[in-house]
């Protein structure tokens, strides 16, 4: 059975519109993008916490988002 984190990112995946409004916040303020990710998943019914939103994206084969995380944990 999925994870509310894997089940919010095809919610994300899927709405173009979300995605890049997430990436525009994601270039500027890392952390503030994931904490609106944690704000769609409530307005969605799909609680999820930080650190299980970057577990699930750690788990992605995807050169972008990796990246992306190292910038949330402090690095870059």
């Amino acid at each position: 059975m999925p994870s509310n984190a894997e089940k919010l990112y095809s919610l994300i995946s899927e709405d173009t519109d979300k995605k890049n409004k997430l990436f525009q916040i994601a270039l500027t303020n890392p952390k503030s993008a994931l904490d609106k990710i944690c704000q769609i998943g409530e307005e969605n019914n799909l609680k999820v916490s930080k650190e299980e939103v970057i577990e699930y994206l750690s788990t992605l084969d995807d050169l972008p988002t990796k990246l992306w995380l190292i910038k949330v944990r402090g690095g870059l």
